[in-house]
């Protein structure tokens, strides 16, 4: 077994505290186009899938297909919002750098957004180029097919990835790809879109608040993934 596994962070609501500004715009931009939802539907519906998820949960709950300018015209309104208004999560940045595992970012934004965000975050550098978005697979989240593809990429089995993530979304992908997964709740978008309870319904293998727990979390990962190894050796053929 190695030494460290690997670590997957989700990017918005867990690298960056982004998920307001994004539900914001989002709902401004669909109520702009004359779309009847409000801040709570964007939550309930959007928070954590891909851009292609959302377009087609668009296409079914309202008929309508975007144009490619629309598309471009909320790009930029989001992109603008995140470098005005986004600010890296409290402590990512140091929890971080003290990481001895090895990590990437595998996300539901674009590749576009992605690199505005960690820019914004000043991590680029320490996530690049193991940024994986879910425009690399079929299915996004939460379909298992993203984190499957990281883990694929970075040369690790699934059960030795831990995945942090704040999303129902992301939460059911990381148990249905078969990783221990983290629950993140301590973004500002937790209480506002209720997401505690359904969190914590989907049963994480573990739930922080703050990325000063970083490394207790991290050492209830290596505890769990020993376990896995260990009885994986005790089975017998």
């Amino acid at each position: 077994m190695r030494d460290f596994g690997l670590v997957i962070f989700d990017c918005d609501g867990v690298v960056v505290d982004s998920e307001p500004v994004a539900i914001a715009a989002l709902a401004e931009f669909l109520q702009g186009i004359g779309l009847p939802v409000a801040a709570d539907y964007v939550y309930r519906n959007f928070l954590g899938r891909s851009w292609a998820t959302v377009t087609a949960l668009l296409a079914r709950d309202f008929a309508i297909r975007l144009s490619s300018e629309e598309i471009e015209a909320y790009k930029e309104l989001l992109f603008d919002r995140i470098r005005a208004r986004v600010e890296p999560m409290p402590g990512i940045a140091t929890a971080v750098a003290a990481l001895r595992h090895p990590v990437c970012i595998a996300s539901s934004s674009t590749p576009e957004r992605l690199d505005v965000s960690l820019g914004k975050a000043g991590l680029r550098e320490r996530f690049m180029p193991h940024v994986f978005s879910a425009s690399l697979v079929k299915r996004g989240k939460p379909a298992p097919d993203l984190f499957l593809h990281a883990a694929n990429a970075m040369g690790f089995a699934p059960a030795d990835c831990l995945v942090i993530e704040d999303s129902p979304a992301g939460i059911e992908a990381g148990k249905a790809a078969g990783m221990v997964v983290a629950a993140f709740l301590g973004g500002s978008h937790i209480a506002p879109g209720k997401l505690r309870p359904v969190a914590l319904a989907l049963e994480p293998n573990i739930v922080f608040e703050h990325m000063s727990e970083l490394p207790a979390v991290l050492a209830r990962f290596d505890a769990i993934r020993a376990a896995v190894h260990q009885a994986g050796r005790a089975t017998p053929p």
